[in-house]
């Protein structure tokens, strides 16, 4: 009995780089990260989800879910109350060690590029029990997805200088981004140098010097760029080349998840409307 239990436990080193064993393939999972909650149902494991925080979405099996807080400072008490046998949870987040503290087993992740997305997933597959092939399978459909999206690209809509705002404040998307990733992929321009970070904060006169061609940005974004200094000076803007995405497109852009492909096809639906193709 005792070498059955051990041959289940496995150990998985996670983003803090602690080695974190998994006594045995989890049945009671909560996630407190959009990409990681999509990451585990990618993996065919959804059902053993049972709490999340407010942010996570899709897909839409999980809607019902009890809610746990935000990503950032969850309840601790909610999340104890479920009696997890696994807590996924972002680097960003308060409380890991507060919840190993109360017993509970964590995993800390948080995916910022293509590489790490792809580690993550085989990383939560090591964690759940999901043999290695399937989550290679699971990424090659997801790698397969970005290189057709680049494919239906014509050569006459490449090399343009774009500006993706992921918030308000505004924050963009840089080079060192996976979003920056994806575009070089696709083979466009990030305004954005990798040497700022990968979602800087960014000056609004920085986008004015730069004046990229297109502009990706959500709803919310496309409200306030009227207003900042200069904007209306934009080519982008005066030309109407500018795509705000709905807040579930922006979900599927902003999480460096198993919908990255997805992400990549609403990309590219945006520029061959800005070149006046049919998408």
């Amino acid at each position: 009995m005792l070498c059955s239990a051990l041959a289940q436990a496995v150990t998985v080193r996670d983003d803090r780089q602690q080695d974190v064993v998994i006594a045995k393939p989890p049945e009671r999972i909560v996630s407190l990260l959009p990409s990681l909650t999509e990451t585990v149902c990618a993996l065919g494991q959804c059902h053993k989800l049972v709490g999340l925080d407010r942010y996570s979405n899709w897909p839409e099996s999980v809607r019902q879910l009890p809610r746990m807080g935000g990503g950032l400072d969850p309840s601790m008490e909610a999340v104890v109350a479920l009696r997890p046998d696994l807590v996924l949870m972002a680097t960003s987040a308060r409380g890991a060690e507060r919840f190993q503290a109360l017993g509970l087993t964590v995993l800390v992740l948080e995916p910022r590029t293509h590489a790490d997305a792809q580690r993550v997933l085989h990383t939560v597959a090591q964690a759940l029990g999901v043999p290695k092939a399937q989550s290679d399978a699971v990424w090659r459909q997801i790698d397969a997805g970005v290189v057709a999206a680049a494919q239906s690209l014509p050569s006459h809509a490449k090399g343009q200088k774009i500006y993706v705002e992921v918030s308000p404040a505004p924050y963009g998307a840089s080079e060192s981004s996976f979003i920056g990733e994806t575009l070089a992929r696709l083979g466009m321009r990030n305004i954005l140098p990798a040497s700022m970070g990968p979602f800087p904060k960014i000056n609004p006169e920085f986008v004015v010097r730069a004046q990229p061609d297109v502009i990706m940005a959500g709803d919310s974004s496309r409200a306030s760029m009227a207003q900042r200094p200069g904007w209306s000076q934009l080519k982008a803007i005066q030309s109407g080349k500018v795509c705000a995405f709905s807040s579930e497109e922006s979900d599927m852009l902003v999480r460096a998840g198993p919908r990255i492909a997805e992400g990549a096809r609403l990309m590219v639906q945006c520029l061959l409307r800005m070149a006046g193709d049919k998408p």
